[in-house]
């Protein structure tokens, strides 16, 4: 087994950030957008649809690549490889972190210990998106044969918050006969 990466606060790249930061102290962001008049530019992404501004941080481009060099030193590059190649990277359970295969296209492939898990995600998704019509168009229905109305939600961290996120985001587009509820559990 390989030894525990050393502490963040172990790494030069983390003193340099650190360093940084302390340069920074005391500067507004009015002082940073007038030094720079490009900043929005050059403290933006865009990828996907989705644009990043940076630039309302209290960041400078040196920030950033300091932050990349951190990342570098930890090789976060190879750590997502790993994950998203389903290499067992959650280590306390000694299994894949999974989740990046609800993100593949339904035929995209990806093998975890012999088995395409790909396949079976869309499977599952195939049969949760046929019950949730059926619950929609009343064809599945209560114990009485009444319309399914009330939906509680049962989760811990992210398979409560992530369902809570989605319907607040969505709410105003929610069937106004249903109520939804949610419920954090805890292990």
């Amino acid at each position: 087994m390989p030894a525990p990466p050393a502490p963040l606060p172990a790494l030069p790249a983390w003193h340099a950030l650190e360093a940084h930061r302390r340069e920074l102290n005391g500067t507004h962001l009015r002082q940073l957008f007038a030094s720079d008049p490009d900043r929005v530019r050059r403290l933006s992404a865009e990828a996907c649809g989705i644009h990043l501004d940076y630039s309302k941080h209290l960041i400078t481009p040196a920030t950033m690549g300091l932050l990349t060099d951190l990342a570098n030193a930890r090789d976060l590059t190879a750590h997502r490889d790993a994950m998203l190649s389903g290499a067992h990277v959650n280590t306390t359970e000694d299994r894949p972190a999974l989740h990046t295969a609800l993100r593949l296209p339904r035929g995209g492939e990806l093998v975890v210990d012999g088995t395409d898990v790909a396949a079976g995600v869309h499977e599952v998704l195939d049969r949760m998106a046929t019950f949730a019509d059926g619950v929609r168009n009343a064809t599945i229905t209560g114990h009485t044969g009444a319309p399914l109305r009330n939906v509680v939600n049962i989760g811990i961290g992210g398979s409560d918050l992530g369902p809570e996120m989605a319907y607040e985001a969505l709410r105003h587009y929610a069937d106004a006969t249903c109520t939804f509820r949610f419920v954090s559990n805890i292990d």
